[in-house]
């Protein structure tokens, strides 16, 4: 008997949203807002297991033993974990040397670069000069062209190192650059290092959104350019600043295409060390089976994220927020 009047009171409130317009709308536009919400959380929850499975896979592999590595009921979490991996592979990287020398190589390249960049942004967004389009078309086009196009030119070109035959006229001869990382200094110096043409256009473009008052009152207050651009319009434009920071830090760490064209050595930069890591463990210690060498590889690969996941964690707050502001989006 209940269970018929609980049917009979559905049903005359469903008759009653079904005459009802307004509440037909609104019952329709909670079953949209719920729809859209179910498909938004599927889609994040796809890809961040698109992004993160290969992540979770090297972590708990980096801890597993070598029982678990043939024991098909393992799965993602070891049965038997060890650190065993990490201090081999710590040994063998010659991790805390060598990521202190990257660190410096990357975070002195970075420096430079927001330097140099924020610079000719700042040109390009206040200052009227000729074939001012034409240069900026340059920049874009050094977003465009891939790195693989120029790689022949950059070698050729710091392998007998000769600008304007100065070098030549100075010492007799050309200089041989390759095996140190000094053509990255030159080519981030010169505003060509590696993303320039992109941090050269968030800056760009941030700048040119910041009002022209600030540098008026500046002037009038007696401020030169160069002033006004350290004092108050690079620190206006903190939030670039910090995008192309973590931005810089993270393609400059990671970058090996640049490291291996100019032999740069493993010493300097660890995300090259990881490919030979496999090799020296098998020469050095003995282990000779694929499927645990591959534990160590991830172990390793573990170790060369940990810097940058650190990194993006501190920063993470103010990234997002110049990410926002900076007109890269959309």
């Amino acid at each position: 008997m209940v269970k018929q009047i609980a049917v009979k009171d559905y049903l005359a409130k469903a008759k009653a949203i079904t005459q009802d317009p307004d509440q037909t709308k609104y019952f329709f536009n909670n079953i949209k807002k719920f729809v859209l919400i179910v498909v938004r959380i599927a889609i994040l929850v796809g890809v961040s297991y698109v992004i993160l499975s290969p992540i979770i896979g090297f972590l708990a592999n980096s801890f597993s033993s070598d029982k678990d590595a043939y024991n098909p009921m393992v799965f993602v979490l070891p049965q038997y974990p060890t650190l065993e991996k990490y201090a081999l592979a710590i040994l063998r990287l010659d991790y805390f040397p060598t990521i202190a020398r990257d660190l410096l190589y990357t975070l002195s390249v970075t420096g430079l670069q927001l330097l140099v960049c924020s610079m000719v942004g700042y040109g390009f967004a206040r200052f009227n000069f000729p074939f001012k389009n034409l240069l900026f078309g340059c920049v874009v086009i050094m977003i465009v062209i891939p790195s693989h196009a120029v790689m022949l030119p950059l070698y050729l070109t710091f392998r007998q190192f000769d600008p304007l035959g100065l070098v030549s006229l100075i010492t007799g001869g050309s200089i041989n650059l390759m095996s140190t990382p000094i053509p990255m200094y030159i080519m981030t110096l010169l505003g060509c290092g590696v993303r320039s043409g992109i941090y050269i256009y968030i800056f760009n473009q941030f700048f040119r959104g910041l009002p022209k008052e600030i540098e008026e009152a500046a002037l009038v207050d007696g401020c030169g350019v160069w002033y006004t651009y350290f004092r108050i319009m690079l620190v206006n434009a903190m939030p670039s600043v910090i995008t192309v920071t973590v931005l810089s830090v993270v393609w400059q760490f990671n970058d090996t295409f640049f490291a291996k064209l100019f032999l740069i050595s493993d010493k300097i930069v660890i995300s090259k060390s990881i490919s030979s890591l496999q090799a020296n463990i098998a020469n050095f210690d003995k282990i000779l089976e694929p499927t645990i060498q591959e534990l160590y590889l991830d172990a390793g690969i573990i170790l060369v994220l940990l810097p940058i996941v650190l990194i993006y964690m501190l920063l993470q707050r103010y990234f997002i927020e110049g990410v926002e502001r900076s007109g890269i989006v959309g």
